[in-house]
């Protein structure tokens, strides 16, 4: 019993592995044609979740140098991603905002994501879909429950 366990949970961890791949790869054409970078879909994607961060939190959350991010936050500045806030709070720390246009390339980029695991998932009818949403959520809890 406990080695088909561990054979199903090696089974599992490889289709998430290539699942995974397969959309990141899918992801990457399609955030090259939106004209930005990874790292800069990255520093989107981050940027929205926190709200506002200064460049040092970034760094943090990317695991890339203060000087890294300056370079990318400058090079999205200039594409009308984000822009560059004093806080009001203290005047020395400056925010990285996200812009409307960082927004909506966010945005675009995730839905034609979607719109590819759509067109993988045709043949699911909605019960089936539900049950394999509810299980990924399921160990998404347990394995974020874990940190």
């Amino acid at each position: 019993m406990y080695d088909k366990i561990d054979e199903n949970v090696a089974e599992v961890e490889m289709y998430l592995r290539r699942i995974d791949y397969t959309i990141r790869k899918k992801g990457r054409e399609i955030i090259a044609e939106a004209n930005i970078t990874i790292p800069q879909f990255q520093a989107l994607q981050i940027l929205i979740h926190n709200e506002k961060l200064t460049i040092g939190e970034l760094s943090q959350k990317m695991a890339l140098a203060c000087s890294t991010i300056t370079d990318l936050i400058d090079r999205m500045e200039k594409a009308g991603l984000v822009i560059r806030r004093r806080s009001e709070k203290d005047k020395r720390v400056v925010i990285v905002e996200v812009l409307p246009n960082g927004y909506d390339i966010l945005e675009k980029v995730l839905k034609k994501r979607r719109e590819y695991l759509k067109g993988k998932m045709s043949d699911y009818d909605l019960e089936r879909m539900e049950v394999l949403r509810c299980e990924l959520e399921n160990l998404h809890e347990a394995i974020e429950n874990d940190k």
